[in-house]
C-alpha cells in the first residue's frame, strides 16, 4: 500500500487547522497515473459532502483506490524570535518602506502587547532612534518617538518583564549610537515639564517621571557618544538646556496644582538624597565589625587573592599535561569561577566611586593566563582526543575569550588606564589560533586606538606596544598568515569607517601587517640550516624597525646578525654590522640608554665609552677579514679621541702599532681578489624574501664560479639551474619549481682620485673590488641570420649594470639588486633609431593616404625640430660626443660613429615630413608650420655642418626595399632620379641589412629591388662590354645569386 501525502489544493495554501485527513491507498501502478489521487477527498468534510458516509465500514472503495477508517489531524504552531507576526509592530520596523503610515505605526506601537516588544526590543529602539535621527530638522515626530520611548522603558519596569533590565542596560551602553538624540529627549521632557498643568498632557508626564532614569541615561549616553565624535563641540549649549530643564522641573514642584500632585510624588521617588557631609569618627575595628559580608573592601580583597591563586594555579600545572580528564574539570571549575567574578567586578567595581584598577588587571591576566594555557590549545592534541574535549567541554578558549571581550568593552571611560599595559594580554590572545576568537578579540585593538586618539589625539603609545610585544610572540611561536590576513582585514574595515583614524589608522595597520611578513619569514628559518636565508630574513627585520625608528629593536637584531656571522666565520660582515651599531653613538659623556648596551659585556657608562669599546671589536673584527684599509679608517678616528680627546696616550700607543701592521699587511700579504655573481632565484618554490629577485654574491676566498654553484644548489637541492643567462620569462617566474640562474659579473667602480699616479698594485688592487655598488655582465648576443662564412659577423655585445641596494661588501655578503641598467650609448642609439622608424613610417602613411589626419604628423615634427619641447639630440651630444667620454671608453667609438649616422639621416626624414604637412596643413596653421619650417631650417644647417648630409630618397627606399618590398609608381619615380653616388649607397644600405630576419624566404624580391636600383647605373655588364661592374655591386650579386646574365 502507498499513504499519500496531503495535498494543499487552495490556491492561497492557508494552513489547515485540527482538521481530521482520511488515508487511502492504491496499487502500486494505479498510482503512477496522479488523477486516480488528485480528485479523492483528503478530509471528513469533504467525504461527506460528496455523499460518502465517514463511518460504518471499515473501507470504503472510490474508484481504484480505498479509504481506510484512520485518520489523522494537523495542528501548526508559528513562532519567531527574529520575525514578528504583529502588523503594528513590524510596520514600525519597516518603517521606511512606508513613511506615509509613521505617525500611525508610532500611535500603534503603543496598543503592541509587552510580550513582543520586548522580544524585539533593540531592533524596536534602533527604530525609534532612526527616526529621530533621520527626521533631526522637523520636529515632526519628536514627541511620538518620546513617547513610544517611554511606553518601551514603562513595559521594563513591569514586574513581568524585570528580567529584560539587563537587556536596556546593555543597549545603552553598546548599541545605542544616536548622537543627537540628547537634544530631542531634553526639548520634549522639558515640553512635557513646561505644561504640566494643561490638560490631557498630565498622564503622559506621569509615565515619563517614572521611566526619567533611563530617559536621563539615554541623554548622557547621547552626549558622550558627541563628545567623542566631536571633541565636545557644544558643550555649553548642552549645558545650558540641561540647567533650563532642571529649572522647569523646579518650577513644576512648586505648583500648587492639584493635577501635578502625582507628578511631583513621582519625581520624588526617583530623586537622591543628599549626602551627608560631615564624616562621623569611629574606631578601624567598630568600621571592620560593621562591615557586612557584601561591604567591597571584603570583596575587593577576596577577589584578589583568589585572582592571584588561581593565576599560581594555572601556571604550576598542578596535574600532569596527559592527566586531561583532570585537568579539563579542573579548567571547568576556574572557568565557572571567573565567571562568577566577573558580574562580581560589573556590578561592585564599574562606578567611578568604586573602581578599581588593579583588581581589573589582575581579572584581565588571570582570564588571558587561563585562555592561552597548554592543556586548552586542542590543536596540539589528536584528532580524536580533540573531538572528545569538544563534545564534553566545548572550546573553553572561546568563552572565556568572549567574555574578556565584553570586561573590555564595560570597562567605557576606564579603558585609557589599560593602555599600554593590556596590548600584550589582548595581542597574545588574539594570536590563539581560533577562528571564531580572533573575530570577536582582534575588534579590541581598535577599541584601544580609538580609546588613546580620543584622549592624546594620536595612538603612539599603542603602536608602541603592540610592534614590542608583536616580535616577542612571533618569534616565540604565535601567529601565522590567517592571523596576518584576518589582522589586516578586521582593522581595516574598522579604520575606514571612522572619520579621524581612516588615513593614519590604516597606515598603522599595514605598518603591522609588513611586520608580520617579516617576522613570520624569520621565524619559518630561524631553525634552519641554512644561514644565509637566517641573515636575509634578520636584514629584513632590522631594516624594518630602522624604518620606523625603532632603535632598541633594530640593535637587537643587529647583533643577532652579528652573531650568525661570527659562526659563519664572516668576519668582514660581523664588523660592517656592529659598524651600524656604533655609528648611533657620540663621542660624548651622554648616558648610555638601556637598550644601548644589550650585550653584557659592554662595561659603559657613557655613549663614548661604548663607542670606544665597539671601534675595538669592530677593528679586530677587520683585521681577521683582512680588511685592513677599514681598519686603518676606523683606527684614525679612534686614534684621535685618544689623542685629543681622552688624553689616553697608552692606548694610543698601542693603536699606532696595530695600524703599523696593517700597512705592513696591505704591502706584503697577498690577498686573494673575491669574484662577484649574479644569482637569480626564479619561481613560486622559493621564500617569498628571494622569489622572482636577482642578488649579487660576494664570493670566499678561491672560491670558483663552479664551486660556488655547488653551494647554492645543496642549499637548493630541489632547484634547477638556468643553462641562459637571458632574464626568464613568466612561464619560469610563476611555475611551482626553483630554477637558480648564477653567472660571474664584474666589479664596475672609479678608483679614487689619489691612485690616478702609478701606485704599487697591491695598494690599489683592494680598491678594484671593494665598496662596489654597479656591477658588469657582457654577453653575446647574435641578430640575424647565422653567416657560414663568418660566424662573428653578427654578433653583438650586450652590457647589463646591475645596481645593488647597498655596497658591497657589507652586513652580508650578498645584496638584492635594485635596477639593472642597459649601456647609455647603446639606449641612445636604439632610441634615435625607433625615432626615425616613427617619422618614415608615418611619412609612408601619408604618401600613400592623403586623407588621414594631419595632427599626429603635426605633434610629431614639432617635438623634434622645436628645442623648447623636447630638447632634440642635444642631450646626446653632450653626453657621448665629448673628448672626455671618447678617450674614457675608446670602445665605444664605432657606436658613437652611428649614432651621429642616425642623426645626419634624420634630417632627410623631417624634411620629407615637413614637405608632406606644408602641403596639407590648413590657413588657421599656416604660422606653425612656418615657424616649424624655421626650426628645421637651423637645426638641418647645425646637423649637415657637423655630421654630413644624407639623400632622403635613397634612404625611404631602404626602407621600402628592407620591409615593404612594394614597388608603387612613385618609387619607380624616385629610382630615375638617383645619381650614381646615391644608387652606391643605397646599395650600401640593403647589403649592410640584407641578413635582417625579414628577408628569409625573399631573395627573388630582394634580387628585384637590387635590379631596379643598378639597371640605370651603367658601371658595365659582365657579359657586354667586358668592364668590370663596380666591387661593392660585384660582392652584392654575388651574394643574392644573381648570375652575370640578369638583364641590365
Amino acid at each position: 500500500y502507498h499513504i499519500l501525502a496531503l495535498i494543499c489544493r487552495q490556491v492561497s495554501a492557508k494552513l489547515l487547522w485540527l482538521k481530521t485527513h482520511w488515508i487511502a491507498s492504491a496499487e502500486a501502478k494505479k498510482l503512477e497515473d496522479a488523477s486516480t489521487y488528485l480528485s479523492l477527498p483528503s478530509t471528513k468534510i469533504e467525504l461527506e459532502e460528496k455523499g460518502h458516509s465517514a463511518t460504518g465500514k471499515s473501507m470504503q472503495n472510490l474508484g481504484s483506490c480505498t479509504i481506510s477508517k484512520d485518520s489523522f489531524q494537523i495542528s501548526t504552531l508559528v513562532c519567531s524570535t527574529k520575525l514578528t507576526q504583529n502588523v503594528d509592530l513590524l510596520g514600525l520596523l519597516k518603517w521606511r518602506s512606508n513613511t506615509n503610515l509613521l505617525q500611525q505605526n508610532l500611535k500603534q506601537l503603543m496598543k503592541v502587547d509587552g510580550g513582543e516588544v520586548v522580544k524585539f526590543l533593540q531592533d524596536t529602539l534602533d527604530a525609534l532612534f532612526n527616526i529621530m535621527m533621520e527626521n533631526s530638522e522637523s520636529e515632526t515626530f519628536d514627541t511620538l518617538v518620546f513617547d513610544a520611548l517611554v511606553f518601551i522603558i514603562g513595559l521594563i519596569a513591569d514586574r513581568k518583564f524585570q528580567h529584560f533590565n539587563p537587556v536596556l542596560e546593555t543597549y545603552i551602553k553598546k548599541h545605542f549610537s544616536a548622537t543627537l538624540a540628547y537634544t530631542k529627549l531634553t526639548k520634549v521632557l522639558k515640553t512635557y515639564v513646561d505644561n504640566a498643568e494643561k490638560c490631557g498632557i498630565t498622564d503622559q508626564l506621569f509615565k515619563a517621571m517614572k521611566a526619567l532614569e533611563y530617559i536621563f541615561k539615554f541623554i548622557v549616553r547621547s552626549r558622550i557618544l558627541f563628545n567623542q565624535l566631536y571633541e565636545n563641540k557644544g558643550e555649553a549649549d548642552f549645558r545650558e538646556s540641561l540647567l533650563q530643564l532642571f529649572k522647569s522641573i523646579n518650577e513644576m514642584m512648586s505648583s500648587i496644582s492639584d493635577q501635578t500632585v502625582i507628578v511631583k510624588v513621582c519625581a520624588l521617588q526617583v530623586s537622591i538624597l543628599t549626602l551627608l557631609l560631615h564624616p562621623k569618627p569611629q574606631t578601624v575595628n567598630r568600621t571592620v565589625i560593621s562591615m557586612g559580608r557584601d561591604s567591597e573592601l571584603i570583596v575587593s580583597d577576596f577577589l584578589m587573592e583568589t585572582f592571584i591563586m588561581f593565576k599560581n594555579l594555572i601556571g604550576k600545572n598542578v596535574y600532569p599535561f596527559d592527566w586531561v580528564i583532570m585537568n579539563m574539570m579542573q579548567n571547568k571549575v576556574f572557568l565557572r569561577a571567573i565567571n562568577q567574578y566577573a558580574d562580581m567586578l560589573n556590578k561592585k567595581f564599574l562606578d567611578q566611586a568604586n573602581f578599581e584598577l588593579q583588581l581589573w588587571n589582575n581579572y584581565f591576566h588571570l582570564a588571558v593566563a587561563f585562555l592561552t594555557q597548554e592543556s586548552l590549545q586542542l590543536e596540539n592534541f589528536s584528532s580524536a582526543k580533540r573531538a572528545k574535549i569538544l563534545n564534553k567541554y566545548g572550546d573553553m578558549r572561546r568563552q572565556i575569550g568572549f567574555e574578556i571581550r565584553d570586561m573590555w568593552y564595560n570597562l567605557g571611560q576606564h579603558k585609557i588606564k589599560f593602555i599600554p599595559e593590556m596590548v600584550g594580554p589582548i595581542l597574545e590572545m588574539t594570536l590563539i589560533p581560533e577562528t571564531e576568537l580572533r573575530k570577536a578579540t582582534i575588534p579590541i585593538f581598535f577599541d584601544m586606538m580609538q580609546c588613546e586618539f580620543h584622549s592624546t589625539r594620536s595612538f603612539q603609545m599603542f603602536e608602541k606596544e603592540i610592534i614590542t610585544k608583536l616580535d616577542h610572540e612571533v618569534e616565540g611561536g604565535r601567529g601565522d598568515e590567517q592571523y596576518k590576513v584576518l589582522f589586516d582585514k578586521i582593522l581595516l574595515e574598522h579604520c575606514r569607517k571612522h572619520k579621524y583614524l581612516a588615513k593614519s589608522g590604516e597606515t598603522f595597520v599595514k605598518l603591522v601587517v609588513r611586520l608580520m611578513e617579516r617576522l613570520l619569514d624569520y621565524r619559518t628559518i630561524m631553525h634552519d640550516e641554512n644561514k644565509e636565508n637566517h641573515m636575509s630574513c634578520t636584514v629584513n627585520v632590522l631594516n624594518f624597525y630602522k624604518e620606523i625608528e625603532r632603535e632598541e629593536m633594530y640593535i637587537r637584531y643587529l647583533y643577532k646578525l652579528c652573531d650568525l656571522h661570527k659562526e659563519c666565520d664572516n668576519y668582514t660582515e660581523a664588523a660592517y654590522t656592529l659598524l651600524l651599531h656604533a655609528k648611533l653613538l657620540k663621542w660624548s659623556e651622554e648616558a648610555c640608554a638601556a637598550h644601548l648596551t644589550q650585550r653584557d659585556g659592554y662595561q659603559a657608562a657613557t655613549q663614548g665609552q661604548l663607542k670606544d669599546q665597539l671601534y675595538q671589536e669592530i677593528i679586530h673584527y677587520f683585521d681577521k677579514g683582512k680588511m685592513w684599509e677599514e681598519a686603518i679608517a676606523l683606527g684614525k678616528e679612534l686614534a684621535e679621541q685618544y689623542e685629543n680627546e681622552m688624553f689616553d696616550y697608552e692606548q694610543l700607543s698601542e693603536l699606532l702599532r696595530k695600524q703599523a701592521q696593517f700597512y705592513e699587511n696591505i704591502v706584503k700579504v697577498i690577498r686573494p681578489k673575491p669574484d662577484y655573481f649574479a644569482v637569480g632565484y626564479y619561481g613560486q618554490g622559493f621564500p617569498t624574501f628571494i622569489r622572482n629577485k636577482v642578488f649579487i654574491y660576494r664570493g670566499k676566498e678561491y672560491e670558483r664560479r663552479e664551486d660556488f654553484e655547488a653551494r647554492l644548489l645543496t642549499q637548493f637541492p630541489n632547484a634547477e639551474k638556468m643553462k641562459t643567462t637571458s632574464p626568464p620569462g613568466d612561464d619560469i617566474k610563476n611555475s611551482s619549481g626553483q630554477y637558480i640562474q648564477c653567472f660571474t659579473v664584474k666589479p664596475k667602480l672609479d678608483l679614487p682620485s689619489k691612485f690616478h699616479r702609478p701606485v704599487s698594485e697591491q695598494i690599489v688592487s683592494f680598491y678594484r673590488v671593494n665598496e662596489v655598488q654597479r656591477f658588469e655582465y657582457s654577453r653575446p648576443v647574435r641578430k640575424g641570420e647565422k653567416n657560414p662564412d663568418n660566424e662573428f659577423a653578427n654578433m653583438w655585445i650586450e652590457r647589463t649594470i646591475y645596481v645593488t641596494a647597498y655596497k658591497l661588501p657589507g652586513i652580508l655578503r650578498w645584496f638584492e639588486v635594485k635596477s639593472v641598467e642597459i649601456s647609455p650609448l647603446e639606449n641612445a642609439i636604439e632610441t634615435m633609431q625607433l625615432t626615425n622608424d616613427k617619422i618614415n613610417n608615418m611619412v609612408q602613411q601619408h604618401l600613400n593616404d592623403p586623407n588621414l589626419p594631419i595632427n599626429p604628423l603635426s605633434m610629431l615634427l614639432n617635438g623634434i625640430v622645436d628645442p623648447a619641447v623636447m630638447g632634440g639630440f642635444t642631450n646626446y651630444e653632450k653626453a657621448f660626443f665629448t673628448e672626455k667620454y671618447m678617450h674614457e671608453h675608446p670602445e665605444d667609438h664605432d657606436k658613437i660613429e652611428k649614432l651621429k649616422d642616425l642623426i645626419a639621416w634624420q634630417i632627410p626624414f623631417l624634411a620629407e615630413g615637413i614637405r608632406i604637412h606644408g602641403e596639407k596643413v590648413t590657413e588657421a596653421l599656416r604660422p606653425f608650420h612656418e615657424r616649424m619650417e624655421a626650426c628645421f631650417k637651423q637645426l638641418k644647417d647645425k646637423v649637415e655642418k657637423q655630421y654630413g648630409a644624407r639623400a632622403v630618397v635613397s634612404y625611404l627606399l631602404a626602407f621600402c626595399f628592407l620591409n615593404m618590398w612594394n614597388f608603387s609608381k612613385l618609387q619607380a619615380t624616385y629610382i630615375s632620379l638617383l645619381q650614381k653616388t646615391e644608387r652606391i649607397h643605397l646599395l650600401e644600405k640593403i647589403h649592410m641589412h640584407s641578413t635582417h630576419p625579414a628577408l628569409l624566404g625573399r631573395r627573388m624580391a630582394l634580387q628585384g629591388a637590387v635590379v631596379a636600383v643598378v639597371c640605370p647605373w651603367h658601371l658595365g655588364s659582365a657579359g657586354n662590354s667586358g668592364v668590370s661592374p663596380h666591387p661593392l655591386l660585384q660582392r652584392f650579386l654575388a651574394r643574392l645569386g644573381i648570375i652575370r646574365s640578369t638583364p641590365c
